[in-house]
């Protein structure tokens, strides 16, 4: 719901402030909700754009009657269907996330993702790559381990994440641990200008942080990524969302979301 109500507000060229109010099952909580959306309508003179996918009508209908303007997502989305399915929905809370058998097992399958992404995390272990799905490559801090997390925690991707460092560019090659995964391979990287602000954030006027020293890196690692036809992606304008949807979509993952 959040995610779908950014990419929505996001199609409109002017600034929002943004609150979340996760599990509003009970009127005391729907009452206080709707008078924090009154009370911003009373403060700005506009009203609160309101998403939701509130199931009980008993909810809703507190919800409904603030001064927000109020959007039912789900609603939208299922009258249509619907109609094309030809049969009637049946509106049960927590169907979504709730501890189902099936839910239940991908949950464990999230929570072993994530324990895998985090040994694996920055070359930290090269043991267990055959479970790996993704392998990630690329310089420090081009976004290699906030990429794998994300994979991991949205889509139950087992990801493992591998550094080229400075020392490594004298003869930059894959490291022959990778060459059995090489179809597993993926590469991110960065614009130099971009990676020197990052790394000047953690360490100021170094030598690690200096644009000539990321434009040295970023130009062999690229060259790495070309020679040996791994796939990579420029991660300079996109978020953490962004690129975990084009890796996906460029290395041919089945998409489950969890």
């Amino acid at each position: 719901m959040e995610v779908l109500g950014h990419a929505v507000l996001s199609q409109f060229p002017i600034e929002f402030v943004q609150k979340t109010y996760p599990f509003v099952e009970s009127r005391e909580r729907a009452e206080e909700i709707r008078a924090q959306i009154d009370a911003l309508f009373d403060s700005t003179g506009e009203r609160p754009i309101v998403f939701h996918s509130i199931v009980s009508e008993e909810i809703k209908h507190i919800i409904l009657a603030s001064r927000g303007f109020c959007h039912d997502v789900i609603e939208s989305l299922i009258t249509p269907l619907s109609e094309e399915l030809d049969m009637t929905p049946q509106a049960t809370l927590h169907r979504t996330h709730g501890l189902t058998h099936q839910n239940l097992a991908r949950y464990d399958a999230r929570i072993a993702a994530v324990e895998y992404a985090l040994a694996h995390d920055d070359g930290l272990s090269m043991r267990q790559l055959d479970e790996a799905q993704v392998i990630l490559l690329g310089v420090s801090r081009c976004g290699k381990t906030p990429a794998s997390l994300y994979l991991a925690m949205q889509f139950g991707l087992r990801v493992a994440n591998y550094p080229f460092i400075a020392d490594d560019m004298a003869s930059l090659d894959l490291p022959p641990g990778l060459q059995p995964y090489r179809q597993r391979l993926f590469g991110l990287t960065i614009s130099p200008e971009r990676l020197s602000r990052i790394r000047n954030e953690r360490r100021s006027g170094s030598s690690y942080a200096s644009l000539r020293q990321c434009r040295l890196e970023l130009g062999e690692v690229e060259q790495l990524f070309q020679r040996y036809r791994i796939p990579w992606l420029d991660t300079t304008n996109y978020s953490v969302e962004e690129i975990a949807t084009r890796l996906i979509d460029m290395m041919g993952i089945d998409r489950r979301i969890f």
